[in-house]
Parts: C-alpha cells; sequence; structure tokens
C-alpha cells in the first residue's frame, strides 16, 4: 500500500509538472525551457541559468514559480514520510487517485488549442492591465508581431564600423533601429547615432529579427 502511495503521488508530481510547464508556455516561454525550468523550481535545485531571467522578470511567472517551490518542498517531506511509514496503511489512497484525476484532466484542458488560445490572451491583458509599462517583460512591451526582436550586439576587435559613428552601421530602408550602447557601467543614449564605436561596446537592437539576423548574425549575444 505504501509504495502504492509513492507511486501516485509521483504521478501527481509530474501532472503537476506538466500543467505548469503548460502555463509557463501560455506566458510566452518556449517549451524546453518551460518545462525545465518547472523541474528546477519544484525540486529546489537552483540550478541557474540566463533563462532563469526570464521567469524572475515576468510577474505571472513568478507567481507559478512560487507554487512550484512550495509544493516541491511540500512533495519531499510527504515522500520521506511515506518512505518512513511504509508499512502504514493510512495512505488514503482513493483520495489520492481522485486528485491525481482531477490534475490528469485539468491538464487535458489546458492542452486544448481553445482553451490554450483564450487563456494566452487573458494573461497578456492581465499583464498590460496590471502592471505599469515600465514592469512589462520586454516581449509583452516591444514585440507587436512574431518578427519583431530586441537583441545585443557585442563589438569585436575586427568589427566593420569600429571606430565609426554608430549612424554608419545602419541603413535607411531596414528595420534596424539602436535603443542604447553599454560602455562599461555606462548606457550612452544622448546623440547615440553620432557615437563613436569602441571594442566592447554593447548595442542593444530592435527591429526586424530575420533583418537583423542577416546584417549581423556573427556578432549577436543570445
Amino acid at each position: 500500500m505504501g509504495l502504492l502511495f509513492i507511486f501516485i503521488y509521483l504521478i501527481i508530481v509530474k501532472l503537476v509538472i506538466e500543467i505548469s510547464s503548460s502555463l509557463l508556455q501560455l506566458t510566452g516561454l518556449k517549451s524546453e525551457i518551460a518545462r525545465y525550468q518547472a523541474i528546477s523550481m519544484l525540486t529546489g535545485t537552483g540550478f541557474t541559468t540566463d533563462e532563469s531571467k526570464l521567469i524572475i522578470d515576468h510577474p505571472v511567472r513568478r507567481k507559478i514559480s512560487e507554487f512550484l517551490i512550495l509544493f516541491g518542498a511540500f512533495s519531499l517531506a510527504v515522500i520521506i514520510s511515506s518512505i518512513s511509514n511504509i508499512l502504514s496503511d493510512d495512505f488514503r489512497i482513493p483520495t489520492l487517485s481522485v486528485i491525481g484525476g482531477l490534475l490528469g484532466l485539468l491538464l487535458l484542458i489546458l492542452k486544448t488549442p481553445f482553451i490554450k488560445q483564450k487563456l494566452t490572451a487573458k494573461m497578456k491583458r492581465k499583464i498590460k492591465d496590471q502592471f505599469s509599462f515600465s514592469e512589462l517583460p520586454i516581449k509583452d512591451a516591444l514585440y507587436f508581431s512574431e518578427s519583431d526582436t530586441v537583441t545585443k550586439l557585442i563589438v569585436p576587435k575586427d568589427f566593420e564600423y569600429k571606430n565609426r559613428p554608430l549612424k554608419e552601421m545602419l541603413r535607411h530602408q531596414e528595420d534596424i533601429h539602436v535603443l542604447s550602447v553599454a560602455r562599461g557601467e555606462r548606457a550612452i543614449r544622448k546623440d547615440l547615432y553620432e557615437t563613436i564605436l569602441q571594442e566592447g561596446d554593447q548595442i542593444i537592437l530592435y527591429g526586424d529579427k530575420q533583418v537583423i539576423q542577416n546584417r549581423f548574425k556573427e556578432f549577436l549575444y543570445e
């Protein structure tokens, strides 16, 4: 009975991971990143990557992460307790089975294309209604189509436009714009297009993803 309890509870943990991953995807996170970060938060491994910033900087994702961290700590206590009482009969298997069934049903509902579309739109509206523009993630604030992107170009030693004004690297007909240039701990915004580029400058680009990739692919920091 004890082993059955642990088996059912592990299924519930798996369902929680899948549901949380689906919710994270609805906020715009890629599926592989969403699942990996969900497992990381639930297990409390504290695995730190650049991708973790995608969770921290997003208000809805932060709430999901709070639940996963708390549920992970609770689950660890439950499993340890279950192993300690492996001979006990008081495992409430029927109740646990119902919970697992309900979570499975919730996961199926979240996977439905119609529901996914509705929830995605609702989450975006909720973020824009409850948070000021400055608090929005870059994707929600500046991306108006799938082709939009914000990325960073780091000026290398052999960069064609090094020691030349920034405006010379831009073409009028291209959808590429510069938001700022980071030089050391200083952000350059005043007289931006007249700035003489130096090695190590970090140029924040905004515009059409494909156009930026075609021009500066080998210099972009992803």
